[in-house]
């Protein structure tokens, strides 16, 4: 948005008719009487929902709604019960909010078509790119001890998660500062779709990957975010352009990032034949995620205080270093026996998927998200993501000998329940519906099943008929392909969607002709980031409840525009 954009919509929210009761008027009377029950429902409205400049913003916003005295009350009546029940019936708190949620129309992007460039830009310029990009990471790195990534709330939430799909966050997360936090952030979408505020909180972009607004971003590391990093260093000195003294800061640096992932961040866990396995946790306890004193309070104030490990970080840790040449012992275990026993079998634990928010997809065969700690802890209950899965074959692809996958029945068995998740996924063409994905978009589902292509292509071809017996990986490919090729690059897109497309294309064995498009946007993006980086951040990944929690930042712009470019230049030299 335009300074004058900003100002007026500023404006705007400032000077609205007040048409209901606000915010402010329904949370208030519950908020400001509280003298028991659950303190941390007050802690959460005051630190998220009442500061100053949020409060300016939505004082006069109302909603006709409430005007009815019934509906008010019943309102304050769930929120009371929410505050004070020892064991809420969250069902029946959620209902008033769900009934309000009909009218706040959040859509995902619609791109509009973009005319094809006629030539591809220069190699030099690819070039360019490519050394800028490693310089930012390599450059974070030295400055930061690590390379960061970043956190931000969007207020209006995702498009997908309506009153039905808040129902189930409310039912199906386990810690009760999680439903606090579903429950408020979505009253206060509700306000937020009524106001002026919308258009400066929400504000249109270009492409589909949402850009990151500053300056509600949070500055953390995890061993999700190490490995893929580990990735793109490694892709950077693969292109050989990068100078001794590049070579080597990359290779420290690799060396750090996979030590962070399978040491620091490691933890035991039980499986389910009884023993222990060391996994990956998604934020490494103490001082290790790098937040700074004042996010790390008020990550504490808003209830997000328990993080257990999950099945993605492991299996990109995991195959970050075996790229990396690492032999460390974790990477022994055969991670595909552990995750066998969180994989959905119809009828018979089905359950597993606690909050089941893109039920419009066939769960039998994938494995579940989130991982039980010693403790016994699950508190965002469980869900079920398509890329993730796709992460857990790649990794099993890259360990196929270590792990002994084809010698063992039980491991082959639970490697082809996976594949065939993926196919009837793809088969029924839900990958390209935003719905059908937890934590991603269906253009970053592309680029990795590109990854996990690639890891499968580069086994013999006796695996291979093993693995695939069914020629599924074939199928998938061509409607991925399609996808990409016939929707993503046929649109407007911005830098990271571009990069996106462009590893689909060129992991996929796509012609080189079809790269122009990405590489064009890639390339006549260079130095949008101004200050902090070649590009802007951008949304890589995200988690929709509470509400729309994005993951990204500038390096991780550049680790993929990186990625992308090393991957098609090698194409392109071959050509």
């Amino acid at each position: 948005m335009s300074l004058h954009e900003i100002a007026g919509a500023v404006c705007r929210s400032l000077a609205v008719r007040n048409d209901g009761p606000s915010r402010y008027a329904v949370f208030g009377p519950v908020m400001q009487a509280n003298r028991g029950g659950d303190p941390h429902l007050g802690k959460f409205y005051r630190t998220a929902l009442g500061n100053p400049p949020l409060r300016a913003l939505l004082r006069r916003t109302g909603l006709p709604a409430l005007q009815d005295p019934d509906r008010l009350a019943g309102l304050r009546a769930a929120l009371t019960q929410a505050r004070d029940a020892v064991a809420p019936d969250w069902a029946a708190i959620g209902a008033p909010v769900a009934a309000l949620m009909d009218g706040i129309a959040v859509r995902h992007p619609a791109p509009p078509a973009a005319a094809a460039p006629a030539r591809p830009p220069a190699i030099a310029e690819i070039d360019r790119a490519i050394r800028r990009t490693a310089a930012h990471l390599l450059g974070s790195f030295a400055t930061n001890g690590f390379i960061p990534t970043y956190a931000a709330f969007n207020l209006i939430g995702d498009a997908d998660i309506g009153g039905r799909e808040m129902l189930m966050a409310l039912t199906g997360l386990n810690a009760r500062g999680y439903k606090n936090s579903t429950l408020l952030f979505s009253l206060a979408r509700i306000f937020i779709a009524h106001s002026p505020a919308r258009a400066l909180i929400n504000p249109p972009w270009r492409g589909i990957a949402e850009p990151m607004w500053e300056p509600v971003q949070i500055r953390h590391r995890s061993a999700y975010y190490d490995a893929f990093f580990t990735e793109a260093l490694l892709s950077f000195v693969e292109t050989g352009l990068a100078s001794p003294d590049e070579a080597g800061a990359a290779r420290r640096a690799i060396a750090e990032m996979v030590d962070f992932c399978l040491k620091t961040s490691a933890e035991e866990v039980p499986s389910h034949d009884g023993s222990n396995v060391r996994v990956i946790t998604a934020l490494a306890p103490g001082r290790h995620p790098r937040f700074s004193r004042f996010f790390a309070q008020i990550k504490q104030d808003l209830g997000f205080g328990v993080y257990v490990p999950d099945c993605d970080t492991t299996a990109c840790a995991f195959s970050a270093a075996t790229q990396a040449g690492c032999d460390d012992p974790i990477l022994a275990q055969p991670l595909v026996d552990f995750y066998r026993g969180y994989q959905v079998r119809s009828g018979a634990n089905e359950p597993v998927v606690t909050v089941p928010l893109n039920d419009n997809i066939d769960y039998e065969g994938g494995v579940v998200t989130w991982i039980d700690n010693l403790r016994g802890e699950r508190p965002y209950g469980n869900d079920l993501d398509p890329t993730l899965n796709l992460d857990i074959l790649e990794v099993s692809f890259r360990n196929l000998a270590r792990w002994q996958i084809i010698e063992t029945p039980q491991r082959l068995e639970t490697v082809h329940r996976i594949i065939a998740f993926q196919e009837r996924l793809v088969e029924s063409g839900a990958f390209r519906n935003p719905r059908s994905h937890i934590y991603y978009l269906p253009e970053l589902y592309s680029a990795y099943f590109g990854r996990c292509y690639a890891a499968f292509i580069a086994l013999p071809l006796a695996a291979q008929r093993v693995i695939d017996p069914g020629n599924v990986f074939a199928l998938i490919r061509a409607r991925v392909l399609g996808y990409v090729q016939g929707e993503l690059i046929t649109h407007e897109m911005n830098p990271f969607d571009a990069a996106l497309a462009l590893m689909a294309l060129a992991h996929l064995g796509a012609e080189v002709a079809s790269f122009t498009p990405a590489l064009h946007c890639i390339v006549q993006g260079l130095g949008e980031g101004g200050r902090k980086g070649p590009y802007k951040a951008y949304e890589w990944n995200k988690m929709k409840t509470p509400t729309r929690i994005l993951v990204g930042g500038p390096e991780v712009t550049s680790a993929f525009v990186l990625m992308a470019l090393a991957l098609a230049r090698k194409r392109m030299a071959h050509s």
